[in-house]
């Protein structure tokens, strides 16, 4: 089962897998390298209903050991988990509230006009007198990652750095690339390390600033903590976007007619974009839980000390929520996806990550309005990982 689902014909169509499971039952178990065998959800009631019971299904074990954490792996791992994302009640509610703050401190949807900017800079800039480029490295790896640091409040000059480091962490497809991928958060470690010393004894802005400053005022979180949310923001900030935007613009080429009814009506933006993270489905699955109880899940019984993971896709793809599941339409409506999960573990990049898609479409379609694809559709490959749906590479000429 594995195998099939970091297939190039699942991440190309998940639609006729997840109904073969979805046939077994809401539930099915899946072997998993490191985790072993786990639990997939395969309907949006039983996803929810993982996501939303935070005392049945927990991030740890008794004791702190957090899902997937293996005895021989480094030290750094244990540490980069100390965020909110791995963590229960009472660690989540102090971490997330204290990552909250510095939020609002920033107010988000206040970097519209800024995120518009770099969108367009990007936009500009892609193709830089070639007549063919590559979109992820071009345009949907640099947006998000742009929006992040300087988010953060991290200096221009060092952005190059990350999409280095990122591309090493981020193209994990097994054992043997997590391991080579290790040697990535290395020096992105020992930065976020210096940058929060820099930031305890020279003030600036940036949430990162915020962060400290924050911590100085009311210390809440130990320095393990501070670098692991640093960590997380950094990297969760601009990664699912990366995928998010680049999986959209291929679900545009391979629909033409939505593309052309987004061109002819910016008034569907907004719709489109809860598709494109409804269809596209770029974060896969979320974390693994423990079952701290004996229960069940839809009439499904699991035991106390299983792993189970909400499967995203498979919820975003339910027949039951949505009409007609298997079609990409921009103006569905509702669209009640979870692709930012449920529960005290929803997404606090939300509102960001839709700002950047939202910016991301228009600069595009906007500067290119004749922008497709530089290869056949049928030669555009995924990466084969599973939990996360992202493209190799994607060819365009304009």
């Amino acid at each position: 089962m594995l195998r099939e689902l970091q297939s190039q014909a699942f991440l190309n169509n998940p639609v006729p897998t997840i109904a073969k499971m979805r046939e077994q039952g809401p539930l099915v178990p899946v072997k998993i390298p490191i985790l072993g065998k786990i639990w997939l959800t395969t309907t949006q009631a039983a996803a929810a209903h993982v996501l939303k019971d935070d005392k049945n299904f927990t991030m740890r074990k008794a004791g702190g050991k957090v899902v997937g954490l293996s005895w021989w792996m480094p030290r750094m791992l244990t540490r980069l988990t100390s965020n909110m994302l791995s963590a229960d009640e009472p660690d989540h509610k102090r971490l997330r509230g204290f990552v909250d703050q510095a939020f609002h401190r920033r107010e988000v949807l206040s970097l519209d006009n800024s995120v518009e900017s770099l969108a367009n800079e990007y936009a500009r800039d892609l193709f830089n007198q070639n007549t063919e480029t590559d979109l992820m490295t071009g345009f949907a790896r640099k947006l998000p990652l742009a929006v992040i640091c300087e988010l953060l409040g991290l200096p221009k000059e060092d952005w190059p750095k990350f999409m280095n480091w990122a591309a090493g962490i981020t193209t994990v497809t097994g054992v043997v690339s997590f391991l080579f991928g290790i040697n990535k958060l290395k020096p992105l470690t020992r930065y976020i390390e210096d940058r929060i010393k820099l930031a305890k004894v020279e003030s600036s802005s940036g949430l990162l600033q915020d962060l400290v400053d924050l911590n100085k005022e009311d210390p809440q979180m130990t320095d393990d903590e501070l670098v692991a949310m640093v960590f997380l923001l950094l990297l969760a900030g601009h990664e699912t976007t990366t995928h998010l935007i680049s999986g959209s613009m291929l679900e545009f080429f391979r629909h033409p007619e939505q593309l052309e009814k987004l061109k002819t009506d910016r008034g569907l933006m907004d719709l489109a974009v809860e598709e494109c993270l409804r269809f596209v489905s770029p974060v896969q699955g979320s974390k693994p839980r423990y079952v701290q109880t004996d229960c069940e899940i839809e009439g499904v019984k699991v035991s106390k000390g299983e792993v189970i993971m909400p499967f995203l896709v498979a919820a975003n793809f339910d027949p039951a929520v949505f009409d007609a599941p298997e079609r990409f339409d921009i103006t569905r409506k509702p669209n009640r996806h979870i692709e930012f999960g449920a529960g005290i573990h929803f997404c606090l990049g939300h509102q960001l990550a839709r700002l950047e898609m939202k910016h991301a479409l228009n600069a595009l379609l906007t500067t290119y309005p004749d922008l497709k694809p530089a290869v056949p559709i049928s030669d555009i490959r995924w990466i084969e990982r599973f939990g996360m749906r992202s493209l190799q590479a994607l060819p365009v000429k304009a």
